[in-house]
């Protein structure tokens, strides 16, 4: 099996091929659209910001190479959120795969960051398979998806927004399953088993 890690200047490349290395999986870490293209699976992982992140991929053409792909992809925080249509995150525009607006915690919690552990609920995707209710997933973000019919998982931080959510052969989470321990990890072993 291909397995493809987008590389561009927001992704916790390195971290996730360690995680999948633990599972036995081979990775490459690429920008190139023809591995991206012909791999078996893709993931678009991120930490950074939404509008630097998106200008670097459209300069390099890879959004467009996202967009274009019909293998399983899975979106892994900011990965997640830039699948979106936009942000208010310096107010970017996104890729728009999943039609939604991704929204700044400020103003609905205390602290307008959400670091840590949390639970994760409504699980309703084959990515949570063999994955009980309320497991902890580490989280670090200050934007967030709203629930909708789309949304595979949920958790609740002042209130529930999406932690997974699935469009097609789209998957994408909040969390950080290469961070998550045995549940992330199990959360990506079923990923590669789609």
């Amino acid at each position: 099996m291909r397995i493809a890690i987008l590389k561009y200047n927001a992704g916790n490349t390195a971290s996730v091929a360690n995680a999948l290395g633990r599972l036995g999986a081979d990775a490459v870490i690429t920008g190139d659209a023809e591995l991206l293209s012909t791999a078996d699976k893709v993931i678009f992982p991120g930490v950074g910001e939404a509008s630097t992140a998106m200008s670097h991929l459209k300069e390099r053409g890879l959004g467009e190479i996202i967009k274009s792909l019909r293998q399983p992809v899975l979106g892994i925080c900011l990965g997640m959120q830039l699948l979106c249509a936009s942000s208010d995150e310096n107010g970017a525009d996104c890729l728009g795969v999943l039609p939604y607006r991704v929204k700044n915690f400020d103003g609905r919690v205390m602290r307008t960051i959400h670091t840590g552990w949390n639970t994760v609920n409504n699980l309703r995707s084959p990515l949570f398979k063999g994955i009980a209710e309320n497991e902890h997933f580490y989280f670090v973000h200050g934007y967030y998806v709203e629930s909708s019919t789309q949304t595979t998982a949920t958790c609740v931080y002042g209130a529930a927004f999406s932690a997974a959510i699935q469009h097609e052969n789209f998957h994408a989470v909040q969390f950080h399953p290469e961070k998550s321990g045995l549940a992330g990890q199990t959360v990506l072993e079923n990923f590669l088993n789609l």
